[in-house]
């Protein structure tokens, strides 16, 4: 009786605590539906100390992890998921690898990138741009400044209208108790900056108890574009089905330093959200962000034609070489028509990273804008001053959205002119060769007629150099492009010594002789006469020695005097040129040193050793 008493029990017991942990479930779970991620997470890690549905647990503390952007938390409960690999779906081995990729941990996260494709994942060609992404060889680069009015809560969108800054933040001046679920901050406002860069509210009429901002402003600065949550005339909009009030494009007029006429733009809706408008240089075209259907995937990039009067033209989206199944947000397009946006599709350095792209080329490729402005984590909310190289960006690498300004640094000009090292004469087709720090070509250019070459290199690197050109000896240096940052252009120029060989340089034969003969003959003469342009037009301080020699017939002190001869009747012939004796040497070496050494020699074979060479004794 007592055992069944006890067995009673037990089970009365563990029933209670089942019940209490499925209770618990259904509240994390809740939470997590309702985005309302930091306070589900400790539920989750409750229920999993409990060891309550491990498994299907820390996937969801993995996935809210991600989503407030700490991904060495979910790197943690991933590694966990993993473990059994049996049941492991392709999807985590991607989500892994992110996580990866947010902790920095770059090359894990490539093999598990790798292995997800092995596995015939879905989002094959975001994982193969990931996988095959070549940052370019030659880059802007910037230099970064945490700004001053950063917040200890979100900071982020800055744009300049005049020589006002505006941004958004959740700091909350308006001491409002309301708090955004997902990350258990205030809801964003837009802000401005005093001119004791102090911030303060945009307006009442512009900030509401939920969301405000980004912002976006039309050339003129009259018309204010801003995002917000489904909020008009001091009311809460409707929600769509799953209970999510979406964002919304609105805009408002300037009138006498105020914001009025707030208008919802047309093509808006209930059931996805529209936001981060960024107004074309000629204000004919706004760029906005949208999870509408029909697009690629998660987030992605439109463009719509502004006729006035709240009357646009139809969205359209800007396509899959854009666009990835992914989220592209806050676009931004400048004055040259380049389109810069924030992915987490496109590969690169973190969570989601800043690129570019020149949509005045059709052929133009999307570029990443490098490690200085993208991190591990999130960079977005690029913005950059009209014909100027200041802008701003915010990223939350260091926990918190911060925002931060940039100086644009674009490629440096690298200049120089080739030139003869003794004559100062410039050299057309030599090739310059410039390497990166592995030693693999990065460009390959060739001097003009004048000597000159120009191309772009990055700064603050070392830059292996090599130079050539045919009748010149190799050159090699090491360009260094640091500390340059107050400097466009850099200029290298460079003197090539000619190779030390007369012949080679004035494009000569060897001078040939009669048999027992020293007199010039008229081959001879115009062989002759290129040597006395070379030594008269290029190089006037060039010293020569003559050595003149014979074949093997006649005695040996016969040919001795020959060869003299012959030196001295080619000597006598530069001279009579113009060319002054002192820069002339002679040596007479009879037979000693044939052409062809030959016992029995040919007819041929005799006329090649009758011969005058020369070479160079001083070209300074």
């Amino acid at each position: 009786m007592k055992k069944l008493y006890y067995l009673s029990l037990f089970f009365f017991v563990f029933s209670m605590s089942v019940q209490a942990q499925y209770g618990k479930q259904k509240r994390a779970d809740k939470l997590y539906n309702n985005l309302a991620y930091t306070e589900a997470v400790e539920v989750y890690k409750d229920l999993i100390e409990n060891d309550y549905n491990t498994r299907e647990n820390r996937i969801k503390l993995a996935e809210i992890y991600m989503k407030l952007r700490s991904p060495e938390n979910a790197v943690f409960y991933y590694e966990d998921i993993l473990e059994d690999s049996l049941n492991s779906s392709a999807e985590y081995y991607y989500d892994y690898a992110r996580a990866l990729r947010g902790a920095k941990r770059y090359e894990e996260s490539r093999k598990w990138l790798q292995k997800y494709l092995d596995s015939d994942g879905k989002v094959v060609t975001e994982v193969s741009k990931i996988l095959n992404a070549r940052h370019p060889e030659v880059q802007t680069t910037y230099t970064l400044t945490k700004t001053g009015f950063n917040s200890e809560f979100s900071d982020f969108g800055a744009v300049k209208n005049g020589e006002k800054t505006y941004f958004v933040s959740a700091r909350n001046t308006n001491n409002s108790d309301k708090k955004y679920s997902w990350n258990n901050e205030p809801f964003l406002d837009i802000y401005e900056l005093n001119p004791q860069n102090e911030a303060t509210s945009i307006s009442e009429e512009i900030n509401t108890k939920l969301h405000d901002g980004p912002l976006s402003f039309s050339p003129n600065g009259e018309t204010l574009y801003f995002t917000r949550n489904n909020y008009y005339n001091n009311k809460e909009g409707k929600r769509d089905e799953e209970a999510t009030n979406h964002l919304k494009i609105y805009s408002a007029q300037n009138s006498g330093g105020s914001w009025t006429n707030i208008q919802e733009l047309p093509f808006n809706s209930d059931a996805y959200s529209v936001g981060h408008p960024s107004v074309s240089k000629d204000g004919k075209t706004l760029y906005f962000a949208s999870n509408m259907p029909g697009g690629q995937g998660g987030t992605d990039l439109y463009k719509v034609a502004i006729n006035g009067n709240n009357n646009f033209g139809v969205p359209e989206n800007l396509g899959e070489k854009i666009n990835t199944a992914k989220d592209e947000t806050f676009p931004f397009i400048d004055e040259d028509e380049e389109l810069y946006f924030s992915s987490s599709g496109h590969g690169g350095y973190g969570l989601a990273d800043i690129f570019k792209i020149d949509l005045k080329n059709g052929n133009a490729q999307i570029t990443n804008l490098g490690e200085t402005i993208n991190s591990n984590l999130d960079d977005f909310s690029y913005f950059r001053e009209s014909d100027t190289n200041a802008g701003f960006i915010a990223s939350n690498r260091e926990g918190s959205d911060n925002v931060y300004a940039f100086n644009r640094l674009l490629p440096l000009i690298l200049r120089g002119k080739v030139t003869d090292a003794v004559n100062g004469n410039p050299i057309a087709q030599a090739t310059i060769r410039l390497f990166n720090e592995e030693n693999e070509q990065i460009a390959f250019l060739e001097s003009d007629n004048d000597g000159n070459y120009k191309t772009k290199v990055n700064r603050n690197i070392s830059i292996p150099l090599e130079a050539k050109q045919i009748e010149y000896k190799s050159f090699k240096a090491t360009l260094s492009t640091k500390n340059m940052e107050d400097k466009v252009e850099m200029e290298y120029n460079i003197a090539l010594q000619p190779v030390a060989d007369v012949e080679y340089l004035a494009e000569i034969n060897n001078i040939y002789f009669d048999f027992d003969k020293s007199n010039i003959r008229p081959d001879a003469a115009k062989e002759l006469d290129k040597l006395v342009k070379l030594m008269r037009d290029e190089y006037p301080d060039l010293v020569i020695e003559i050595g003149s020699h014979t074949d093997k017939r006649g005695s040996e002190a016969y040919n001795e005097a020959l060869a003299e001869r012959r030196a001295k009747a080619t000597r006598d012939y530069l001279i009579a040129e113009g060319i002054d004796k002192d820069r002339i040497k002679e040596q007479g070496y009879g037979e000693r040193k044939p052409a062809i050494a030959c016992d029995r020699c040919s007819r041929e074979q005799h006329q090649l050793n009758r011969r005058s060479i020369f070479s160079v004794v001083n070209m300074n």
